[in-house]
């Protein structure tokens, strides 16, 4: 019986020395956000593939983007994995400019223009 509690004191006093797992904090628009950080991975590597010689401006506007929000931990690790997974899902794609490219750097800069106009104006202060 002594053995039982204190392993069962043992297990309490581990539990409570062990730091607690921080929750992840979210904030309404991050769906928002992401979808627009992957547009900005797809235009960074579909735009320099058709020659637009914008060199860093869409690693740029994320860079951006990350500094204005200032999201920690796991927040920003989805957020930098999103313009990951829109850069790369382009570049297992496309080797060249295409006119299919050229038709998806449209909608996506008119897309991404709408979600960042739609979060300012609904969450800004």
């Amino acid at each position: 019986m002594l053995r039982r509690v204190l392993l069962l004191v043992s297990i309490a006093l581990i539990a409570a020395g062990a730091p607690a797992r921080a929750e992840v904090v979210s904030a309404p628009f991050d769906g928002s956000l992401a979808r627009l950080a992957e547009i900005m991975g797809a235009l960074h590597y579909l735009r320099s593939l058709c020659g637009a010689n914008e060199g860093q401006k869409w690693r740029n506007e994320m860079q951006a983007l990350v500094d204005a929000e200032t999201p920690h931990g796991e927040r920003r690790a989805r957020l930098i994995a999103s313009f990951n997974r829109g850069y790369r899902g382009y570049q297992q794609t496309y080797r060249t400019c295409t006119p299919a490219a050229d038709l998806v750097i449209r909608r996506y800069l008119e897309e991404g223009s709408k979600i960042a106009r739609e979060v300012t104006a609904r969450y800004a202060n």
